[in-house]
């Protein structure tokens, strides 16, 4: 066997892997994140701020939780994208990506936001407490999450969705699956606050099907 023949099946058997292995995680660190802030920060954003005196201790947990999951969730995008090569239309790869680096931008600017509210009420707990400063790093956290986060992850289902029946990344029902779930994440985010859970399980699902279909693959 040739360098490059080595070099593509390694590529072959790698890149399912990593996708599946890294949209695992992704899913499983931001689930623990959501439930972890969900057990301190109440989900009504106009609270007086009571949950900082409680103790922060999940929230801080989750705010550390945050880069692992970003940089799993890059890593998941880079190997579909690695996975597609030379199907990958240049359109939709172009949303495809900006759409997740979107997401991950949002995320990013949240959990800042909330560890500098958690700062600022350590350095001067009693002025933060109901003052116009933590409403407004409360109002901005919850606009990135709940509006533009979801958003820009709705615009990633239906681009990946949308790649998928093209290029049969993966099964058709799923892929037809994701645009339902996009508009019930546009939808169900201003009316039932876990819904916001249907992102990471959507990618939890797409994972288990790529990496359940590189097993069924026959060995060339």
């Amino acid at each position: 066997m040739t360098s490059n023949q080595s070099g593509l099946t390694r590529a072959q058997l790698r890149t399912p892997r990593a996708a599946a292995i890294a949209g695992v995680l992704f899913s499983a660190l931001l689930l623990a994140v959501y439930c972890l802030m969900r057990l301190s920060v109440p989900a009504d954003p106009h609270e007086p701020g009571a949950w900082l005196r409680g103790g922060v201790t999940y929230v801080a947990i989750a705010l550390n939780l945050v880069p692992f999951a970003g940089v799993a969730f890059l890593w998941f995008v880079g190997a579909l994208r690695d996975r597609l090569g030379a199907r990958e239309d240049r359109f939709f790869a172009t949303v495809f990506l900006g759409s997740g680096l979107l997401v991950l931008a949002m995320l990013f600017a949240a959990a800042a936001v909330v560890g500098a509210i958690i700062i600022a009420f350590h350095a001067a707990p009693e002025a933060l407490i109901d003052s116009a400063t933590f409403h407004f790093g409360r109002g901005l956290a919850y606009g990135l999450i709940n509006i533009y986060l979801v958003k820009t992850a709705a615009v990633f289902m239906i681009t990946t969705s949308t790649i998928a029946l093209y290029t049969r990344l993966t099964p058709r029902w799923l892929a037809i699956g994701g645009y339902a779930v996009a508009v019930a994440l546009l939808i169900g985010s201003y009316y039932v606050d876990w819904s916001l859970l249907v992102f990471p399980l959507w990618v939890l699902l797409v994972s288990a099907c790529i990496l359940l279909d590189e097993r069924t693959q026959p060995v060339a």
